[in-house]
């Protein structure tokens, strides 16, 4: 027997506002000693009323359109009705059957891997807003539980995904995009450390039917599901999925049959399993009815707004990078997950552009001479903004803002030109970025400064390569024998004698020219 999984999930992204769903608390509620950050109104009293929270609105808005989701004319709140000791109301105001945004979806290229789609169109049901509960801490011994309720009345939108995923690794690569698009849009951080994000994974398993006769390859049933509830990690959510697709194999084999009844998990990450919690309640359970407090929410005014200014979503943004800067899709999607970023590697290429026009021979159009340089300007922008200048960033326990504000735009382009014309060698270039972002002081300043300049007058160069190749008369044999890969550590031993100073390729071109003299 062949099975598949079915997967769908529903995301928690907690909203970037400065107050609470319904009331003027502070939107901080870890940042706080306990139940500081609390009122009647989100604590439920006795004749207190709920008052939206429009950013919470206009928000939600926001993030439904970047999921291309329809966005009704009105959407309503309604009351959700359980018992727990993180709800003071005994019920939560959420969004039942008219929610903000409905029917959207979202296409992923999925990385290659074996047996994986390339791409995946997940489908989004809907996304709807309601309040948070408080937070349960609970005592290693079990001997009791404590109650935090600053977070009760935060504001979340809630995504619920098509049960469109074909495995754990879809559905990691899904959260990550959401992560990017909900900060593209200004709704959350959606730092799921920080209990910005948090995560319910709904998984089953079903029969593989091959069907010639209809042309069909797959039976279309839904077995009974089994959610796994609050995973606070893109890893764990993907960890936990993989666990349940095991256990729930190993279930069918045993039985005969798939996991018959919709059960409620937890995840333990120490040991890697997900454990049992209750039976998976129904809406039904929930009693929801319409909240009197609150009148119905018109959307018509937003929808129309937003959808004429909601920004460049990162998955058009990542194309773009590619299309008109030639970078590699990994680069392109690490500049564009973070704005900052993103706006400072537009910034640096605009200047390198001016750069090279004001310097390259004139020859052309400005846009043939950038067509022929851009393909290489791509590998220096990714390699020394990416990996030198990140490096330094992580060493040094900074900030890409506070990196950036040293290192403006204008004087990292400089710093590559400098590099792209050879006027500026790897291992001077990398003591220039150094000092660059101890100082902010312009790259050609420090390099005249410190006589960094790369030496690239063969006359200059010649009598070093004459040194080289008489201290090394072991590796010359070998190079006159046939051996021309040696030339490589003849190029070394020049750079090392001029402190990395040395033109690589001047020096190449040098030595072959002497040894082929028989120097």
């Amino acid at each position: 027997m062949k099975v598949e999984p079915v997967i769908g999930l529903e995301i928690h992204v907690q909203l970037k506002t400065q107050s609470k769903m319904f009331c003027g608390c502070p939107n901080v509620s870890d940042e706080r000693p306990p139940n500081t950050t609390v009122c009647p109104v989100c604590m439920g009293h006795p004749g207190t009323l709920p008052v939206v929270n429009g950013r919470a609105v206009e928000l939600g808005v926001r993030a439904a359109l970047a999921l291309n989701c329809t966005i009704p004319d009105r959407a309503k709140f309604d009351r959700k009705n359980y018992f727990y000791p993180d709800l003071p109301k005994g019920y939560q105001i959420s969004m039942y059957d008219e929610p903000i945004g409905v029917n959207g979806h979202l296409v992923l290229e999925i990385p290659a891997s074996r047996g994986q789609r390339p791409v995946a169109r997940i489908g989004i049901t809907r996304l709807h807003l309601e309040e948070d509960a408080a937070k349960l801490t609970h005592a290693e011994d079990g001997s009791a539980s404590y109650v935090d309720y600053n977070r009760g009345g935060t504001p979340l939108s809630e995504i619920v995904t098509e049960p469109d995923f074909a495995s754990p690794l879809e559905a990691r690569v899904f959260l990550q995009e959401l992560q990017r698009l909900m900060r593209a849009v200004g709704a959350s951080d959606a730092d799921m450390e920080k209990g910005q994000m948090r995560c319910d994974a709904n998984i089953s398993l079903r029969e593989v039917v091959d069907d010639p006769a209809h042309d069909q390859r797959k039976a279309r049933q839904f077995n009974p599901k089994t959610e796994v509830k609050n995973l606070n990690s893109i890893r764990n959510v993907e960890r936990a999925l993989a666990y349940e697709i095991t256990r729930q194999t190993k279930v069918w084999e045993e039985t005969g049959h798939p996991v018959s009844v919709t059960t409620t998990r937890g995840w333990n990450d120490a040991q890697g399993i997900t454990v049992e919690q209750r039976s998976k309640e129904e809406a039904h359970d929930y009693r929801y009815f319409p909240e009197p407090d609150l009148p119905p929410l018109e959307l018509s005014a937003l929808r129309e707004t937003f959808s004429r200014t909601l920004p460049e979503l990162p998955i058009a943004k990542r194309q773009r990078f590619m299309d008109e800067y030639a970078l590699a899709r990994e680069d392109a999607t690490v500049m564009t997950d973070d704005p900052a970023l993103a706006a400072y590697t537009e910034a640096v290429i605009a200047e390198l552009r001016s750069w090279l026009l004001a310097t390259d021979d004139p020859e052309g159009t400005a846009d043939e001479r950038w067509e022929r340089h851009k393909g290489k300007l791509a590998k220096l922008v990714s390699g020394w903004l990416l990996s030198k200048l990140g490096g330094l960033i992580v060493e040094r326990s900074l900030t890409w803002e506070a990196a950036t504000r040293k290192i403006d735009a204008e004087n990292f382009a400089e710093f590559l030109t400098l590099i792209h014309q050879s006027k500026l060698g790897s291992a001077a270039a990398q003591t220039v970025l150094a000092e660059m972002l101890e100082t902010g002081k312009d790259p050609s300043h420090i390099m005249e400064d410190r006589d960094l300049g790369q030496k690239s007058d063969p006359g200059e160069l010649a009598p070093v390569v004459e040194r080289v190749i008489i201290h090394n008369p072991d590796q010359v044999k070998q190079y006159r024998a046939g051996k021309t890969q040696i030339i490589k550590f003849l190029v070394g031993a020049v750079m090392k004698a001029t402190e990395g100073r040395a033109n690589p390729q001047i020096a190449e071109d040098l030595l072959k020219k002497h040894l082929g003299q028989g120097s």
